[in-house]
């Protein structure tokens, strides 16, 4: 049996995940640069926030993690969005990242490997790991979207700074997963 380059990455993804190892992977963003797994030692923790242009969702949460970004980036913290809809035409991808104002990099992942490694299966999904790569929260953002169509004025739980403040702190997080609702992450294969 011939593995395609595909799989070999899934594999290579999924190995990683399994033996605790840091992904491998050079991605490149909306501007044109890359960014590989290697950025993350410098780093106290990663978010990555699985986005989709065509998601209401996920696009209303943009402003949020723009400020999330914003209050966390100087203690050390990550950020990229991450394409969730890996059939979506680049030219879109960066038109959709220019109009919503993304403060941080979003990244283009044609073979999906930071949604297979995290587990990562609806936008608006947020991941936090730590600067080896471990997997220390996967979930929704806040609890503003209490169902389709459903939405409260304001979040009266906030996961994903909760989440990165414990991680801060050396504390393990409370709830390190969190039910997501959202747009399922687009599979290619």
């Amino acid at each position: 049996m011939r593995l395609t380059g595909a799989a070999l990455l899934g594999l290579a993804v999924a190995f990683a995940a399994w033996a605790g190892g840091l992904p491998q992977f050079s991605l490149k963003d909306t501007a044109g640069r890359t960014h590989t797994s290697s950025e993350w030692a410098a780093q106290r923790a990663v978010v990555l926030f699985f986005a989709a242009t065509d998601c209401p969702l996920a696009n209303g949460y943009v402003p949020e993690m723009n400020r999330i970004q914003q209050a966390y980036r100087a203690r050390g913290v990550a950020f990229y969005a991450v394409q969730g809809d890996a059939t979506v035409a680049a030219a879109e991808v960066v038109r959709h990242a220019k109009e919503f104002g993304y403060t941080f990099p979003y990244l283009f992942d044609p073979q999906e490997s930071l949604a297979t490694y995290t587990g990562a299966t609806t936008v608006p999904e947020v991941g936090v790991l730590s600067p080896r790569g471990e997997l220390l929260y996967l979930g929704r953002i806040d609890n503003r979207q209490e169902d389709f169509g459903k939405q409260r004025p304001q979040a009266t739980e906030r996961d994903l700074r909760e989440a990165l403040d414990a991680v801060l702190s050396g504390k393990p997080v409370a709830r390190p997963r969190t039910k997501t609702l959202g747009c399922a992450i687009v599979r290619k294969n």
